[in-house]
């Protein structure tokens, strides 16, 4: 009775450890896609998509050093053909930029000249992660009925890191951060006639 005792104390304690250790662990550094979807909006079409973001230790060191983190959201429609091979339709760029401000210790999100403040790391990956109302097609881009291939991904711009941490990203993964592509299958609906007029000639 004392053994069968012991041994469910054992893996008890050993199941209780496991669980902590694990809890414990570093989130895996990356970048995971997450759902994506295209809206219609008045411009056209907009995507919404949601990537996890989380540095590496090199990256996060280098960051906080006061390197400039550059990252790119790409997106791609393609319109499969059956008799040859698929035609890319559209692509799209969107860029951000991450800094540190040692002077003021905020993170800062750039897109273009504007910028966001954060207290955190991850508060400013959790918001550069999530991408809204990102307009990436005209009216008269796509045609309504047709279905077409979206697909979405994020990764970090090594191009545009100093030129010691380019030649560095080219042989150490620590550097580099990529997403798989997601894809998913879209069909434009009709959109309403925009609101926008031409001026009227005042009589």
């Amino acid at each position: 009775m004392l053994r069968v005792y012991i041994t469910s104390l054992f893996f008890l304690c050993a199941s209780i450890g496991l669980a902590l250790f694990v809890f414990a662990m570093p989130a895996r550094a990356g970048i995971e896609a997450g759902q994506a979807a295209i809206e219609a909006v008045e411009e056209g079409y907009a995507v919404t998509a949601q990537f996890d973001v989380e540095l590496t230790p090199r990256l996060e060191e280098a960051l906080n050093s006061g390197v400039a983190l550059y990252f790119v959201v790409d997106f791609e429609l393609v319109r499969p053909r059956w008799y040859w091979f698929d035609e890319r339709s559209v692509a799209s760029r969107l860029q951000y930029r991450l800094t540190y401000h040692a002077l003021s210790r905020q993170y800062r999100l750039w897109t273009g000249t504007l910028h966001q403040p954060f207290a955190t790391l991850p508060e400013a990956l959790r918001v550069l992660g999530r991408v809204r109302s990102w307009v990436v097609l005209e009216r008269d881009q796509v045609v309504s009925g047709r279905t077409y291939q979206a697909g979405v991904r994020m990764q970090l711009d090594t191009a545009l890191l100093p030129k010691p941490f380019q030649l560095t990203a080219i042989t150490s993964r620590e550097w580099s951060l990529s997403s798989d592509w997601r894809r998913f299958a879209f069909s434009p609906v009709p959109l309403p006639p925009s609101n926008h007029r031409a001026d009227e000639t005042p009589k």
